[in-house]
């Protein structure tokens, strides 16, 4: 093994040993409180950490079953197993990061190979996503993750669930409080992450709805090369340059998604004022077609095409690019 694999895989496991960085079973009970960071150890392989994930999961789902939740309990038996629907499938068992069965529930899964990976896309929820909410939030990111290795496939997906999102009808969505406490675990993630990754290697931010609140106010550093804001309320910010990031800031909106018709204003901590899609707020503008305001990672829509297109960039001067550049819509009107 040369000396770079081995730098990899010592960083890797720091990455991934957010997993379990608490008892088994104090995370995995479904009735107590949402845990507070998830921190990183650095004393267990990828592969260690996958297992204990499982481990932990099928722990959760027995203490669910006992507790009387039946509904949570086949909900996170269902996550055990890498596939859309969450059908058993031979030799598919999941691979998570991170993963803690209380309350709401946090989780970080990986599609793909991150020890190949040149091109990969984190996926930050917004309002409701919990793990009783996962595997509509799974379905994306599957959706996702087949329409890159249609085109390159070194390509990897990471579903990060790493906060305690808001719910759509409550005071929490209208605020920045929750977004606040989530980039204090997505910063130092996506930090982990870059260490791991190939030289080149592109990492995305793909952030829907409340979670474009999140990316907007998390500095993503040298090795984010795009982030894409999505049926977003606004960021809090008043143009993609006040954001804390040097990456290339894009935004779309679907015709059919209803938060078009939201009041982009802000009064006092309420509100996330202008719309990313507002070209006042200077971020490059990508085509999201007719997208309800859950439907942009749907398989076959024109909103996950131009996702992944961010994705996988531009062309490389080495050679044709895995997918043709994102044409930005006024590019297009003209």
């Amino acid at each position: 093994m040369s000396k770079g694999s081995r730098i990899r895989r010592t960083l890797l496991a720091g990455l991934v040993a957010a997993a379990v960085a608490f008892p088994v079973s104090a995370a995995a009970s479904p009735l107590v409180p949402a845990p507070g960071p998830l921190a990183f150890a650095d004393s267990a392989s990828a592969q260690e950490r996958y297992a204990a994930n499982l481990g932990n999961l099928a722990e959760a789902a027995r203490m669910a079953q006992d507790a009387g939740r039946g509904d949570r309990a086949a909900k996170l038996r269902a996550m055990a197993v890498t596939s859309a629907d969450g059908a058993e499938r031979a030799g598919s068992a999941s691979r998570f990061l991170a993963f803690d069965g209380r309350g709401r529930g946090l989780a970080v899964e990986v599609l793909g190979d991150l020890d190949t990976a040149d091109r990969i896309a984190v996926l930050v929820p917004g309002s409701d996503t919990t793990l009783d909410t996962y595997q509509r939030f799974r379905e994306g990111a599957f959706a996702l993750q087949q329409r890159l290795q249609a085109d390159h496939p070194r390509s990897a997906v990471i579903a990060w669930l790493g906060y305690d999102t808001p719910g759509t009808v409550s005071t929490t969505v209208l605020t920045a409080r929750r977004a606040d406490r989530a980039t204090a675990e997505l910063g130092p993630f996506l930090s982990r992450l870059r260490t791991l990754t190939a030289d080149g290697a592109r990492i995305s931010l793909l952030c829907h709805s409340y979670g474009s609140v999140v990316c907007a106010r998390t500095e993503t550093g040298p090795g984010v090369t795009d982030m894409a804001l999505f049926g977003s309320p606004g960021t809090g910010a008043g143009a993609a340059a006040d954001l804390p990031t040097g990456a290339r800031v894009w935004a779309g909106r679907g015709s059919e998604d209803w938060i078009g018709g939201v009041p982009h204003v802000r009064l006092g901590p309420l509100g996330f004022g202008t719309d990313p899609v507002d070209p006042a707020f200077g971020a490059q503008a990508f085509d999201a077609g007719s997208a309800g305001h859950s439907d942009y990672l749907k398989p076959g829509t024109a909103s996950l095409d131009a996702l992944a297109r961010i994705v996988l960039g531009p062309p490389s001067p080495a050679g044709p690019s895995p997918a043709a550049s994102v044409t930005p819509v006024e590019a297009r009107r003209a």
